[in-house]
């Protein structure tokens, strides 16, 4: 191992064995931390894409596609039930390829491509459910490609053509319908589906579709079209006309100064009705043919010979009779005449849902200043107006005006208050213990970076020995033992173990005789002292060192 190496490593390795216990288990937790993040990164990084193989499967598709995938040794994951399939994104084209060769999904296969596999020897009937198959598959693939949906299976009930008109019946279709998950089919994706279905069958209308989701919800039902039941019906056009009421008098009398409840009863039934009118045209009648016929006999009439008798009792002509005086004769006249007359026939279809009578109801607040000053037939005219009231059919208002009861309204505004105190205390306390755990966290950084940095300046720090502070390291020095103005005597490395001191000026005591171990603690003690009064920063941080160093680990 080189020898920069083996260096670095060594120091590393003291500086580690420099840490405290909780630096140590701060480390600890810091590398494990890192560790596990690497990792979880990278098995993120190295997880493959998956992207969809095939949507909308049944389960005989799934259960072959799969095996296909299994052979291949080809991972795949499952959802919707089973219905799509996901691979690895870099895999899905190659295996769809693969499992069209084999003709999968075979399930899909519909539409008119079955007209591609009928024979010249088919029978009339075969082509006929063949036909109303391909129909079928192509509406179903059709109705799938809408947003929402995720399969959806039509049936067509075509009856035979006849050559008695009166006997004819229309064309009949049931849509099955399967949404994705979580997601509702709106009234106008019904109403496209319905009127998709009856335009692309001859002779069906609309009414004649019947659509059914998976919830077993009628979302279109036969002769009613996409309108739902009466109930339903009832439900939305309560709610709708007393919208509109309640935001006409919030308007105009103030918002709670009013209640509104509308009550609609909706016909169920549809039918057909037919009416005929005749209107004659005020000019006068305009013929469209006329003919006329007149036959005379007798008397005035044309080539009459002579006066004709009236015959007697024996087949005798009275003479003098009447036929004698010549006025005697037969006369008719007859004339047809067809005029021209507007002739009118209406056929129209009654569908399901008409309201068939409505009653609607107004409270109003007899405490509010607006109600108090309002006109109750113009509040009432109003009403009518708005929802369409029509006296023919039976419908009726009634508005009146009576105390509010508002304790209920005064519960719910103190109950709101105090849930909003609620809310603002938990988000203060949140807030507290959110700030509490920043404070935490940043103190313990704050300590650990503080600690860190001791240390390292302890490391930095140059590792100074009392021998160091030795100012004296010549053959000779001076040993400060008297006062500024004292004598210092010069004392050799080499001198007798014990030496004389001089004697103060104004101290009587006799000599004191030290040993040379002495003479040297003493040195540096006035060495440590000097510098103290010189730098006592220095002096403190070469102490600490000192301890420390004497420390165990």
């Amino acid at each position: 191992m080189p020898a920069a190496v083996q260096d670095t490593w060594a120091r590393l390795v003291a500086y580690v064995k420099g840490f405290s216990a909780a630096q140590r288990t701060i480390a600890i937790i810091g590398i494990a931390a890192v560790v596990l993040g690497g990792i979880a990164l990278a098995s993120w990084l190295g997880k493959a894409t998956y992207a969809p193989l095939f949507t909308g499967l049944a389960a005989k598709d799934a259960s072959s596609i799969t095996d296909q995938l299994t052979t291949d040794g080809v991972p795949f994951q499952l959802s919707d039930g089973g219905a799509t399939i996901l691979v690895p994104q870099a895999q899905v084209y190659s295996e769809r390829l693969k499992a069209a060769s084999n003709g999968l999904p075979s399930s899909n296969e519909g539409g008119y491509s079955l007209l591609d596999k009928m024979g010249v020897t088919s029978s009339e009937f075969q082509q006929d459910v063949t036909y109303k198959r391909a129909i079928e598959g192509e509406l179903a693939k059709t109705i799938s490609s809408m947003d929402g949906v995720q399969t959806a299976t039509v049936q067509l009930a075509i009856p035979e053509k006849t050559v008695f008109t009166s006997e004819e019946k229309d064309p009949t279709a049931s849509v099955f319908v399967a949404t994705e998950n979580g997601k509702q089919l709106t009234t106008e994706q019904v109403q496209s589906i319905v009127h998709l279905t009856s335009a692309a069958v001859e002779g069906m209308q609309p009414t004649d579709v019947s659509v059914v989701d998976s919830k077993g919800q009628t979302l279109s039902a036969v002769g009613t079209g996409a309108t739902g039941s009466g109930q339903d019906q009832a439900a939305d056009y309560d709610a709708t006309t007393s919208k509109k009421i309640q935001d006409l008098l919030d308007t105009t009398l103030g918002a709670g100064n009013a209640s509104v409840v509308v009550s609609a009863t909706m016909n169920e039934q549809s039918g057909t009705r037919t009416s005929e009118s005749f209107a004659t045209p005020t000019s006068g009648p305009v013929a469209l043919n006329e003919s006329s016929t007149k036959e005379q006999y007798g008397a005035g009439a044309a080539g009459a010979a002579g006066a004709t008798g009236v015959l007697g009792p024996d087949n005798v002509a009275v003479p003098n009779g009447t036929a004698a005086n010549g006025t005697g004769g037969y006369t008719n006249e007859s004339a047809t005449k067809n005029n021209a007359v507007d002739h009118t026939t209406e056929t129209t279809q009654i569908p399901a849902g008409g309201v068939q009578r409505q009653t609607i109801s107004v409270a109003l607040n007899s405490r509010a200043d607006a109600v108090k000053n309002a006109n109750l037939q113009s509040v009432n005219d109003l009403v009518a107006a708005a929802a369409g009231v029509d006296n023919v059919r039976g419908d009726q208002v009634r508005v009146a005006v009576m105390d509010f009861d508002r304790s209920a309204a005064q519960d719910a505004q103190k109950a709101l208050e105090a849930q909003q105190q609620a809310d603002q205390q938990a988000s203060m306390w949140s807030a507290i213990r959110t700030a509490g755990i920043v404070v935490a966290v940043l103190a313990a950084a704050i300590v650990l970076a503080i600690v860190l940095a001791r240390r390292g300046r302890r490391q930095e720090r140059e590792a100074v020995d009392v021998g160091e502070l030795d100012a004296f390291a010549g053959e000779t020095f001076e040993l400060p033992l008297a006062l500024d103005d004292a004598e210092r005597t010069g004392l050799s490395a080499g001198d007798a173990p014990t030496v004389a001191l001089p004697t103060l000026p104004h101290d009587d005591a006799p000599t004191e005789v030290l040993t040379t171990d002495e003479i040297s603690a003493e040195r540096r003690r006035q060495d440590i002292s000097a510098l103290a009064e010189r730098d006592p920063k220095r002096t403190a941080e070469l102490l600490r060192g000192l301890l420390d160093d004497r420390s165990p680990v």
